[in-house]
């Protein structure tokens, strides 16, 4: 399944489309003309092999004023370009664990993790106040494919990625846990939601001082 994806985003500008897309809540021909630097029929066309293949879909955005706008999604068929942790390696442990020892036992296992995961960010993230920090690890979480942004006028930092979406499906308590390690790490309190929209996710971590 990847390789096939892999092999149809060899195109030149279909990442860019999709990079761009993937950080927002769909976007027009427009907008994505006016990021990328390009026409308006280039990307137009582009979008429409990529709707073609299955990788977008389009909905209707109304406006103040005139007709409601074609917008651009993604849809769950570009989840092999985004990374899983994973996934289904690691669920299928936790859940041996589960069947062998209890809930307990994966509880105590997914603790540690992230425990883990904490120390591993603290050595890296950078800077003395929470948003330097948040700047910091906005980062590094982007170069681990999640798409990571930091808003510092909102006091939020928004991933457009959910790379435990499957293990959170079996065992919801790594969304609680994902939620603490960004708290202990920035050295804030924080509250986790996140959006689906077809094929597109935000999760917002929402800081308090």
């Amino acid at each position: 399944m990847f390789l096939n994806v892999l092999r149809d985003f060899s195109r030149p500008h279909w990442v860019d489309i999709v990079y761009e897309i993937k950080g927002s809540e769909g976007l027009s021909v427009g907008e994505l003309g006016k990021r990328l630097g390009m026409s308006y029929m280039g990307v137009k066309q582009h979008c429409v092999e990529l709707e073609k293949k299955g990788y977008l879909d389009t909905w209707r955005r109304s406006r103040e004023v005139g007709r409601p706008e074609k917008i651009y999604r993604l849809t769950h068929k570009v989840a092999p370009l985004f990374p899983g942790v994973g996934e289904e390696f690691s669920l299928s442990l936790l859940k041996g664990v589960k069947n062998a020892q209890g809930e307990m036992a994966v509880d105590r296992l997914l603790y540690q993790h992230f425990q883990n995961e904490s120390e591993k960010y603290g050595a890296k993230v950078k800077g003395g106040g929470i948003g330097e920090r948040a700047k910091s690890f906005s980062k590094i979480r982007s170069l681990e494919g999640r798409r990571s942004e930091w808003f510092a006028e909102e006091g939020a930092l928004i991933e457009y990625h959910d790379s435990m979406a499957l293990i959170a499906a079996e065992f919801p308590s790594v969304h609680t846990l994902e939620e603490g390690l960004v708290g202990a790490v920035l050295g804030a309190e924080v509250t986790r939601s996140e959006t689906r929209t077809a094929g597109l996710v935000m999760v917002r971590f929402a800081l308090a001082s």
